[in-house]
């Protein structure tokens, strides 16, 4: 009975350490924040783009109608088995240049800065109708011309 209970025991111990395993939390890091010392050294009025590629690297993103605008953006996310992750912290260096490519500005913002957005909910219309998963399957059924596919092209 002894080895019996010491087995049980075994195994209810590994079932929660499983358990507790899977629900640990996930840290999860994506974007590129450059090294504060490196963005210390970018002078306005005298750093050109040349210059910051070479401290901070390439950025994550440029502006989409005015490319004298780099972002570099890096975001932490914390994520619990199936939950939907939660942001922990998010940060966007702005590096602005003037037209002939000389840092104008440097800008940093936070998550505090993040503005939240509700998605519009409305559907586009479409012609046809809406059909049910039953009618796609069961749709061609008679459809086939059979002299048409005999005859060939």
């Amino acid at each position: 009975m002894g080895r019996r209970r010491r087995v049980a025991l075994s195994v209810a111990s590994f079932a929660v350490a499983a358990l507790t395993a899977g629900c640990s939390p996930t840290i999860d890091t994506r974007g590129n924040l450059p090294d504060a010392d490196n963005v210390l050294k970018i002078q306005p009025g005298i750093d050109t783009k040349n210059e910051v590629a070479q401290l901070l690297g390439s950025p994550s993103t440029t502006g989409t109608f005015n490319d004298n605008k780099w972002y570099y953006i890096s975001t932490r996310t914390r994520s619990v088995a199936f939950l939907e992750p939660e942001i922990e912290d998010q940060q966007v260096l702005i590096v602005s240049f003037d037209k002939t490519g000389v840092v104008d500005d440097l800008k940093v913002l936070g998550l505090e800065d993040a503005k939240q957005i509700e998605p519009n909910e409305r559907v586009t219309p479409t012609l046809g109708r809406e059909l049910t998963i039953i009618q796609q399957l069961l749709g061609n059924l008679g459809r086939f011309n059979k002299d048409a596919e005999e005859s060939g092209p």
